[in-house]
Parts: C-alpha cells; sequence; structure tokens
C-alpha cells in the first residue's frame, strides 16, 4: 500500500511573475538613487543659494558702509567749506589787534606801469582763502591776479585795452570772486556796467550783468544777492545774479546828508544779516544800514572833512568784523582807521605819517581787504602797490 505524501509543493512562480517582481525591484532601487542624487541636489543648491545670499549680504554691507563713509566725507566737505567760507568773509580779528606799522610790498611797486610786474592806480581788491590777491587795475584797464610770493601778476580779465568790447574795460574800480560760480564780478566804471569773467583759463571775454549803471562798489552776501553802490544816483542796490533792475537798499532820495540820503557812496560792505556798511565818501562818514530800513546810521565820522580822530576825509575801502568794528581808508588823510562800535572817535591803525612812498607812508589808500589770519591788504593807489601788514 503506498501512503501518499501530505506535503504540497511549493509551486515556482511563473515566468511572468519573476519579471514583475525584478522591474519593481530596479524600480525601488533607481527611485533610491534618484532620490539620493535629488536630496544632493537640494543640499547642494541650498547651499549655493546661502553662500549666494551671504555674499549678497556682505556686498550690501560694503556698499553701505561705502556710501556712508562717502556722506560723511561730503557732509565734512561741505562743513569745511562753510567753515573756510565763514573765516573768509569775517575773519575773527581781535579788539585791541595791531599790525606790523611797516608793510611789505605784495603787488606793483615798482613805478607806474602796465608791464605785468606794475600796477597802474589799483583800487578794489580781493584776497581769496589761499592769500591769491585780486585787483582792479584801474588804469591798465583790466584785472590782474598775483599769488603769494609771486614777483610778476597775471592778467585774468580785460588787459586788452580802453574800449566797450566785452574783452575790455574801462577803469574798473572793484572786484570780487564768486565762489559758487568760479568767476570774477567786475565793476567796469567808465563803462557803466558791471560784467562776469569765468575763472577757467580759456576765458577770452565777460558777460554783462547789469548795464546803465554808475557803479563803484560790490558786495555779495552768502545766499549770493549781489549789491551795487551807484555812486550818480547815490543809492545802493540789491540783485539776484541776471536780475537787470534790483531792489533799493540804501539812499536814492537825491544828494545830500540826511540820514536817507547819500552822497557819492563808494566802497561796500555786507554782512550775514544783510546789513549794509556804505563809505559815503561825499558826506566823509560810514554809514550802516539794517536790511529793509528805510534810512542808515552814521557808525564813523560825519564831522565833516579832516583829519580830527572824529573825522574822515574821503572814505573809500571798507571791512566790518564780528564785532561791528569798522575798518576804513581814509584817502586824503593817507591812513587807515578802526572805528569800534558805539565809538565817537577812531584810531589810526595804519599810516597818518604823511603822504609818501615809505613802507608806513600811503599816497592814496583806497581798497581794503583781510586774509583769513587778519593780515591787513591795503591798494596804495598812487604808489602803485599793494602793502601786506602782518596781524601781531
Amino acid at each position: 500500500m503506498v501512503i501518499a505524501n501530505t506535503q504540497t509543493k511549493l509551486k515556482r512562480p511563473e515566468p511572468q511573475q519573476q519579471s514583475l517582481s525584478k522591474v519593481v525591484n530596479t524600480l525601488q532601487t533607481k527611485l533610491g538613487t534618484h532620490l539620493t542624487m535629488i536630496q544632493s541636489a537640494l543640499t547642494a543648491t541650498e547651499f549655493r543659494l546661502n553662500q549666494t545670499m551671504i555674499e549678497n549680504i556682505n556686498k550690501y554691507e560694503m556698499l553701505t558702509k561705502a556710501i556712508e563713509s562717502r556722506l560723511n566725507q561730503t557732509m565734512i566737505e561741505i562743513e569745511n567749506r562753510l567753515i573756510s567760507k565763514i573765516e573768509e568773509i569775517i575773519p575773527e580779528i581781535p579788539a585791541k589787534a595791531e599790525w606790523a606799522q611797516y608793510g611789505v610790498t605784495v603787488a606793483g611797486g615798482t613805478e607806474r606801469g602796465n608791464a605785468t610786474n606794475q600796477l597802474g592806480t589799483p583800487r578794489g581788491l580781493f584776497v581769496d582763502d589761499d592769500q591769491t590777491i585780486v585787483i582792479a587795475d584801474s588804469s591798465n584797464n583790466r584785472i590782474v591776479q598775483w599769488k603769494v610770493d609771486d614777483t610778476n601778476g597775471q592778467i585774468v580779465a580785460g588787459g586788452n585795452g580802453h574800449g566797450t568790447r566785452l574783452d575790455q574795460m574801462k577803469y574798473p574800480v572793484d572786484v570780487l570772486i564768486d565762489k559758487e560760480t568760479d568767476s570774477l564780478i567786475i565793476c567796469d566804471q567808465d563803462n557803466r556796467r558791471v560784467v562776469r569773467w569765468s575763472r577757467r583759463n580759456d576765458t577770452k571775454q565777460g558777460e554783462i550783468l547789469i548795464g546803465n549803471i554808475d557803479c563803484y562798489g560790490l558786495a555779495i552776501d552768502d545766499q549770493k544777492h549781489l549789491f551795487v553802490s551807484d555812486y550818480d544816483k547815490d543809492e545802493v542796490k540789491r540783485y539776484q545774479i541776471g536780475d537787470k533792475n534790483g531792489t533799493l537798499v540804501a539812499g536814492g532820495n537825491g544828494e545830500g546828508n540826511g540820514l536817507n540820503q547819500l552822497k557819492e557812496p563808494t566802497y561796500i560792505f555786507v554782512d550775514q544779516q544783510q546789513t549794509l556798511y556804505v563809505s559815503d565818501r561825499g558826506n566823509h562818514r560810514v554809514m550802516k544800514w539794517n536790511k529793509g530800513a528805510t534810512e542808515g546810521i552814521v557808525i564813523a565820522g560825519g564831522q565833516g572833512s579832516g583829519s580830527a580822530l572824529t573825522q574822515l576825509n574821503w572814505p573809500q575801502g571798507l571791512f566790518v568784523d564780528t564785532l561791528g568794528t569798522v575798518y576804513v581808508t581814509n584817502y586824503m588823510n593817507d591812513r587807515v582807521v578802526r572805528w569800534p562800535k558805539g565809538a565817537e572817535q577812531g584810531t589810526v591803525i595804519l599810516g597818518g605819517n604823511g603822504n609818501g612812498k615809505r613802507a608806513n607812508q600811503f599816497d592814496g589808500p583806497i581798497g581794503l581787504a583781510f586774509d583769513r589770519h587778519g593780515n591787513l591788504y591795503i591798494s596804495d593807489s598812487s604808489n602803485n602797490r599793494v602793502q601786506r601788514f602782518s596781524i601781531q
């Protein structure tokens, strides 16, 4: 008797099932590989993104620091320019300052002539921050510039003969530097005009700012208003650059000695409050006109012409310091006078030693200017020179 095997034999998978299993295994393997690759790629991308962000942040920080540094530098430059401007306009001069009594010739000083080392009746002058002197060389119909220690000047406007062309002048009597436009503003007196010349080396001629005016003195304030005295109309007007008409700020009431009048006003000065000071030559006094005032105040002279300390005699070049002290050239008395605020008389600080050519004498002093150190410059017109007197 044959006993049957009770265990059921396992069947071998069909070929189709084996193929499906391999496919699944292969897919799983490939999927795992791809997932690993994707994970690696994501990790690398994240790293690159982080690296890029870090680089951008670093660049931003560097740019920000550069901008801040430049802004700080710009602010310092602006502050320095403002300080320089204030020092240039009104240097600090001690109330009891003294100057060397013997001047040093810094321009001209030889006989009158038109060579580059000569001057011809110098009048108004302007001293720049670097002590460069710009001079209205009147009889030579030109503006000349003398740098420190130069033995020869440089013609910077005019010098092309006596005439009406824009490259010519007729007896210029005052000049100033407009720092904003880097140009010269000039009273071209006998042409009855105020002209502007660029300080660029290639400048060949000027342009007319104001015409039909018997100009004499010029001043410019920190708001870029131009003040011009008119010695024929006995008035001073304020102009915006480019404005042909101007606004009356002093005089304009006919020739006279009233407080609302002027007589042959010459050189002028304007302080930071737009207070105007006028050398009222024909009245032998210096007048102060507050902004918006309809009449002035006599602050020096006004006692007739003479040589007493209470008197002036043809006042010309003018400067007023931060204390309100007036410095003025006294043309006919050949001296420079200091007149403290509120004082009844002045003090002779330079000259007053008779008319002459010695280093402690003048012959018709006209222009007056200070440099930022407080040194005093005088155009000694009939001696055809500019003298510098060092502050002590």
